[in-house]
């Protein structure tokens, strides 16, 4: 996120689904923050929209720079828009850890440009990584090499979304010791409702 003088508040980001367009009113997850979307610009040229894949800076009214974090996800507020999450269920799979793994572990998840710690709260079911049919229920620990469901808890606001839903915001890899000890998946998310605040111009351009 970037502050332009004279312009105001610019968050850069890559588009990864839909579009984002000049006009459109935008929620910033996971506070719930809302805004309009005054331009979008990609190398310096304003577009009259920005597609998946796309790196752009777009310019947003009356939000300050102390009001955004990077890992952040800002979506359309009248189509399904993103929000915080308490916690979500993902199948992992476990690449390269030196021991075991049990419940109440909290490494690192990298997901899209979220870098937050969460916690294995439960170890539902292990399963088998070639044909995912349950070997073992409620494991009491896992292991490199194996693959397991696993419901876990963020531990600061945090914004995913299912792997079915929005890919990019469903997968995450799991850092500890300074390796990718872990891959996920997320296949459902328990969402949370924050009550969040529209700025003025995200309630005028409601109103068109």
């Amino acid at each position: 996120v970037y502050k332009i003088g004279g312009i105001g508040t610019v968050p850069v980001g890559r588009v990864e689904t839909g579009v984002i367009k000049p006009g459109m009113v935008v929620t910033f997850a996971p506070t719930g923050l809302s805004t309009e979307v005054k331009s979008v610009e990609m190398h310096h040229e304003s577009l009259p929209q920005a597609v998946p894949g796309d790196n752009v800076g777009f310019n947003v009214k009356n939000v300050s720079v102390k009001d955004l974090k990077r890992g952040y996800v800002c979506s359309d507020s009248k189509s399904d828009p993103a929000t915080g999450c308490s916690s979500f269920k993902a199948q992992v799979i476990i690449l390269n850890h030196p021991g075991e793994i049990h419940a109440g572990y909290a490494p690192v998840l990298d997901c899209h440009t979220a870098h937050i710690a969460c916690k294995f709260k439960e170890l539902l079911v292990k399963i088998d990584r070639r044909t995912g049919k349950t070997v073992e229920e409620t494991p009491k620990m896992i292991k490199s090499g194996d693959a397991a469901m696993v419901n876990m808890i963020p531990s600061k606001p945090m914004c995913v979304e299912s792997f079915t839903a929005y890919p990019p915001l469903g997968r995450f890899a799991v850092r500890d010791m300074r390796q990718t000890v872990a891959v996920g998946v997320i296949k459902s998310v328990e969402k949370k409702d924050t009550e969040g605040k529209a700025t003025k111009s995200a309630q005028k351009a409601a109103k068109k």
